[in-house]
This record gives C-alpha cells, structure tokens and sequence, in this order.
C-alpha cells in the first residue's frame, strides 16, 4: 500500500502580502459602500417584505458568478437565512437549463431572462437584476420588461452601474473596479438584506 506523500511549499513573503492585500482591499470595498449604500439596501429588503406579504414574489436573475448569487438568495428567502418562519417566494430565473436554453438557441441570450419576466412576472412583483459590470444585456433588458409589467426593479450593479440603473426603481451599486470585490461585497449586500427581511415579525 503505497501513502500518499504531500510535499508542503513554504509561503514567500511575497505570498503572504499578496493575500493580506486581498483581505484588506475586500475590506475596504465594503465599508466604501457602507458609507453610501445602506438607504438603498434598507430599501431593497423593505421591497421584498412588501411584495411577499401580499402574496407576491421575488424573481432574480444574473449571469455567472451572478446566476450563483441569484440562486442563493432565492434558497436564502424561500427557506431561511438565520431564524425560523414562513418561506418567502422566491424564483431564480438561472437554474432551468431547458428553460435557459430553448429561449437563447429560439430568441437569442439577451432574452433568456425577459421571455421569463414576461412569462411569471406580475405587477406587484420584484425583479432583481445583478451584474457585476452593470452591463448585462440580458439583465437590463430583463428589468425593463418588469418595470414596463409594474414590477418593483432592483438592480444590483458593479463599476459604474451601466444603463441598469436607469431601468431601477431600487439601485445598489458597489462601484469598484474589481470584479471579485464586487462580488464580494455583492454577497454582503445580500445578506443583510435578508437580515433586514427576517428581522419584521410579519413573516415569522
């Protein structure tokens, strides 16, 4: 039986600095938002807590690493985050590979996510967009489909927001040139909104 030997490489100096200045430039994103972005995540979790309250629903969309933080969310709200409470509805419009997939191959990607909108959307509703770059063709067409239903629209941007914010009643935007540090800070965003959402006793 042979043991697998594992050779451990010893961290340079160098190693160490470059991931020391990772932390701290996430760091520093995060409370660059914070000095200016609290109102609109107060907003944004006040959105939600309104539209499922009355019986409506939460449809979020990305591409990439923001496919993966909508799904989060939409798992984080239709079962919980940190308490125990009613689920909250919520719909990724990400994870549906024939969904996604018939719609880009028969209309085009920039509609995978409208042609969803314009099939489950209704007024009332939120539709919540994120893009790292603010420029997600398919995003922003998405979130002026749902404002155009009556939809409340969230747009979750990096950089300088693109032409998403234009489509948003409700913008969130972490201007960092990064997109890891966007999306970083992205996640945190998230969750404190769904701190603020669990903390109304409505929905316990």
């Amino acid at each position: 039986m042979h043991k697998l030997i594992r050779a451990e490489t010893p961290m340079s100096l160098d190693d160490v600095e470059t991931i020391r200045a990772i932390f701290d430039e996430a760091a520093s994103a995060h409370r660059r938002f914070a000095t200016r972005g609290v109102d609109a995540i107060a907003r944004a979790a006040a959105a939600i807590r309104t539209a499922t309250a009355s019986g409506h629903k939460v449809l979020v969309f990305g591409n990439g690493g923001s496919a993966a933080d909508a799904q989060h969310l939409a798992a984080e709200l239709v079962g919980r985050f940190e308490i125990e409470r009613r689920p909250l509805a919520a719909v990724a419009l990400t994870p549906d590979s024939s969904i996604v997939t018939a719609i880009a191959n028969d209309y085009g990607y920039e509609h995978v996510f409208t042609r969803q909108i314009e099939a489950l959307g209704q007024a009332g509703d939120v539709a919540l967009g994120i893009s790292t770059s603010g420029r997600s063709r398919n995003v922003e067409a998405a979130l002026a489909a749902a404002k155009a239903r009556g939809m409340v629209t969230v747009a979750l941007t990096g950089r300088d927001g693109g032409q998403m914010g234009s489509h948003a009643d409700i913008h969130l935007n972490v201007a960092e040139s990064s997109t890891a540090r966007v999306q970083e800070v992205h996640r945190t965003i998230l969750h404190a909104m769904c701190v603020m959402i669990e903390r109304v006793p409505e929905i316990t």
